[in-house]
């Protein structure tokens, strides 16, 4: 399961949401340098970084920081929320009721037994989208914001050496639909299929 991901500064657009902007863009790009290219990492009771999110506002792509897993009672959720699976999606529609999509240029797993981390990515640094579900939270401190939890899929062929799940892939023409097309089945369905297309250009690197 995703339990970490980045976000390169130096990333090209080629990928990139087709809805996106240039003032998207450019608040992507600053904040990923004020990160200075950190590997974003759940947000947990006692870690506190709010990471870009995209969705959907006034028929256009807004960026939004929001945080990884969920919030419950003013707490992080004490079951397991950074990663929903797309099965559970697809039997239950209902949990696809509001959507973002999480900007990236690389997730990270630990392929075991050998406990070796690699990265997966697109070539050329390009940036891509994650497919997430949203809901509203409440902080330690009161606040209410946006939290999200990454889709994962079985893995692409080519992947499943290195880990059994990735996420779900939203390529630039699904963009649109994921974000504000009614929760359906047909929905994951179409989803986890375009993942499969893009998910074929995914290379793997062993990090240090």
């Amino acid at each position: 399961m995703c339990a970490s991901y980045g976000l390169d500064p130096r990333f090209t657009d080629d990928e990139l949401l087709a809805e996106a902007d240039a003032e998207v863009i450019e608040g992507l790009r600053i904040w990923a340098e004020q990160n200075a290219g950190e590997t974003l990492r759940p947000t947990g009771k006692n870690l506190r970084n709010l990471n870009p999110l995209l969705l959907a506002h006034d028929e256009k792509m807004a960026l939004e920081p929001s945080w990884w897993g969920y919030l419950v009672n003013g707490e992080p959720a004490k079951f397991p929320s950074i990663n929903t699976r797309s099965e559970r999606l697809q039997e239950r529609p209902a949990g696809l009721k509001t959507r973002a999509i999480v900007p990236s240029t690389g997730w990270f797993e630990m392929q075991k037994p050998a406990r070796v981390w690699h990265e997966f990515a697109l070539e050329n640094q390009a940036l891509f989208g994650m497919a997430a579900v949203t809901q509203r939270g409440r902080t330690p401190e009161g606040e209410w914001i946006t939290c999200y939890s990454v889709v994962m899929a079985p893995a692409a062929d080519h992947l499943k050496e290195f880990h059994d799940r990735m996420p779900v892939l939203i390529p630039p023409h699904l963009t649109h639909e994921w974000l504000t097309a009614p929760p359906s089945r047909d929905l994951m369905d179409e989803a986890i299929l375009a993942s499969g297309e893009l998910a074929e250009r995914i290379t793997v690197s062993a990090r240090p």
